[in-house]
């Protein structure tokens, strides 16, 4: 695929995830967009995805060869897990820890928080849960 056609699937699928558009994401999917992708500013669809809570497409992208523990961002955002733990997202982190999702990686290159801190920052006794039974461990 030409460097041109890979940047406009790549955009498609990351403004598909963005939106939460399970039927866009499938079809960038399907006309050839590398689920293991960013935006300009280093964004992954997966953690798109992830943040916001859409669990499938969270699926969809995991099944379609994205990796779990690929960190988004240039140090603003982090993992697809801590985006999901932080909001509380527990199908989100149900399928994140399904398809391997390391429990303890800390975002922003191993200095950061780990997804059971973020859980634990809210009232999300769901998620903190999920990770603990996944083998999470408080990193304090």
């Amino acid at each position: 695929m030409n460097r041109r056609r890979h940047k406009k699937l790549s955009r498609r699928l990351v403004d598909a995830a963005l939106v939460g558009d399970l039927a866009g994401v499938r079809a960038a999917l399907r006309a050839g967009a590398p689920a293991e992708t960013t935006d300009t500013a280093g964004t992954t669809p997966l953690y798109l995805a992830a943040v916001n809570g859409a669990a499938d497409i969270v699926r969809v992208l995991l099944a379609a060869g994205a990796s779990p523990d690929t960190e988004s961002g240039i140090g603003s955002e982090g993992t697809p897990l801590c985006g999901a733990a932080c909001w509380g997202h527990s199908e989100a982190v149900r399928a994140l820890l399904e398809h391997g999702a390391d429990p303890n990686l800390r975002e922003d290159h191993g200095t950061g928080l780990t997804p059971l801190d973020w859980a634990s920052k809210g009232p999300y006794p769901e998620t903190v849960d999920l990770l603990v039974t996944a083998g999470a461990r408080p990193s304090r």
